[in-house]
């Protein structure tokens, strides 16, 4: 069972041990760490007081490991070569940016614009990580996320809204043989009806009545079907935008409903500026904002 984080030495205490442990000198490890000879050792005697070990004879010329203080540095000196080859690695791949989507976003309006940023951007790579889970920016090392929200944000994070949803009644047209669209509401029984996990059906057509249909657990799926013929689907108009455009979707209704929370973009406030992440950050409000 690892020890617990508080448990564990200060890291500059450790630092100091590694350092002269190589050297086997406190002068020594002193130049190289910028410090005076005085604040090594002294690191280091609050080292050995919180182990309850002595790691170093201090001898006239120079230092000696004891023995466990030979087996400490060994796992010491690895554990700052992987935390060095860990920060080498991620500063020599500066351009890379993580963002969180939603499915459907990632789908239906930031994939099929990929090759906008990169073209805009050539050598940033982004990656792309769909989740309906709300990100944590440290764990799971998001620089961005896009999220279904409420302006409601701590303070140690920074929002952008970006649209509300506006959601749409759509289907495709190959749907309609007797009658084209638009359509009355009391018409809607007519047809089958595709339901997402958020169901805002009760809402858009004003009722309290169970409305009953094809369910699916994200929007995405919903609307694929809806592109499929199998029925009328509910969804944010930034999502169905381009079928319609293209004819694949119609609008089944003259009427639209905004509902609640809209679409966020959200990182984590850095007093490092990082110019890739905020080059995306960038390109994503003003490609993907709409009024």
């Amino acid at each position: 069972m690892s020890l617990p984080r508080r448990k564990l030495p200060p890291l500059n205490a450790l630092r100091a041990f590694e350092v002269a442990g190589r050297c086997l000198s406190f002068r020594t490890a002193a130049q190289e760490l910028g410090v005076t000879q005085g604040a090594v050792a002294q690191q280091v005697r609050a080292l050995e007081a919180h182990l309850g070990q002595t790691l170093f004879q201090r001898l006239p010329r120079g230092l000696a490991l004891t023995t466990q203080g030979a087996l400490y540095l060994v796992s010491m000196t690895h554990a700052f070569e992987v935390m060095g080859e860990a920060t080498h690695a991620i500063q020599s791949r500066p351009n890379i940016v993580t963002i969180s989507v939603t499915p459907t976003f990632a789908a239906k309006v930031l994939i099929p614009r990929l090759s906008e940023l990169t073209a805009s951007m050539p050598g940033i790579e982004l990656r792309t990580v769909a989740t309906e889970s709300v990100s944590d920016f440290d764990r799971d090392q998001v620089d961005i996320a896009i999220r279904l929200t409420r302006n409601t944000f701590p303070a140690h994070l920074e929002a952008a809204r970006l649209f509300p949803q506006q959601l749409i009644a759509v289907a495709s047209p190959l749907l309609f043989t007797n009658r084209a669209p638009p359509l009355s509401l009391a018409q809607l029984t007519e047809f089958p009806i595709l339901i997402d996990a958020h169901n805002h059906w009760p809402t858009f057509c004003d009722t309290t009545e169970k409305l009953t249909g094809a369910t699916f657990n994200q929007t995405t799926l919903a609307i694929d079907a809806a592109l499929a013929g199998q029925g009328i689907a509910l969804a944010c108009f930034a999502f169905v935008e381009k079928d319609i455009k293209a004819g694949r979707l119609v609008p089944v209704f003259e009427k639209t409903v905004t509902v609640e929370p809209d679409y966020y973009l959200v990182r984590k406030r850095s007093r490092s500026p990082h110019p890739t992440v905020d080059a995306v950050w960038t390109w994503c409000q003003k490609e993907l904002t709409r009024l």
